[in-house]
């Protein structure tokens, strides 16, 4: 039996996950993954690679995709709190375009399951915030593509007010994410053939 409780979210394949957490006036114990229980909830990729990113208070990394080698990800923060952003890419998905957020925290200790063909970003909101991901296929930099995080097609809420950003120009922004295209300028129904 799975130790995993799994919420699905208005996005078929995006799912939020919940493990089942052991704590005592010593700490706390999870299993982050175990490929029998993740198999149980449907999730049957395969795993090649771990990443493990840090960042400050207000850093916004995405919208990030491969175009090639498409990747599955299963992301989590260790430390810290973010708001975690995917975005369907899937031409023959009824979503097409559509994102879905949730709040991704060391305290909440909530895992997000992003399948392949979809864009990934996370806006972080508390400095020194360690955040890990699983993919199911290894980085590839000739097939590294993005949307731009302010895309007007898309109309992410980044939630800049409520997590008393004043604006998006208080979020630091690499200049590679910054320069991402727009959604309407990829052909979606090519690009992933």
């Amino acid at each position: 039996m799975s130790t995993l409780t799994v919420k699905k979210t208005p996005i078929k394949g995006l799912l939020v996950i919940e493990p089942n957490v052991f704590g005592d006036e010593r700490g706390f114990f999870l299993e982050s993954y175990s490929q029998r229980d993740f198999e149980e909830i449907g999730i049957k990729d395969k795993f090649v690679q771990d990443n493990h990113s840090t960042s400050s208070r207000g850093v916004l990394r995405g919208m990030h995709f491969q175009t090639q080698n498409t990747q599955s990800k299963l992301v989590r923060v260790t430390k810290g709190a973010v708001l975690d952003v995917a975005v369907d890419l899937r031409p023959e998905s009824q979503t097409f375009g559509r994102h879905f957020a949730i709040e991704l925290s060391a305290e909440n200790k909530k895992m997000f399951y992003i399948p392949k063909r979809f864009a990934h970003g996370f806006l972080t909101l508390e400095d020194d915030t360690h955040f890990m991901y699983k993919c199911d296929n290894y980085y590839d930099p000739s097939s590294d593509s993005g949307l731009v995080f302010d895309d007007v097609k898309l109309n992410i809420d980044w939630q800049f007010k409520e997590y008393e950003f004043i604006n998006d120009r208080d979020v630091i922004i690499s200049q590679k994410d910054f320069n991402h295209p727009e959604f309407v300028s990829i052909d979606f129904k090519t690009l992933w053939k």
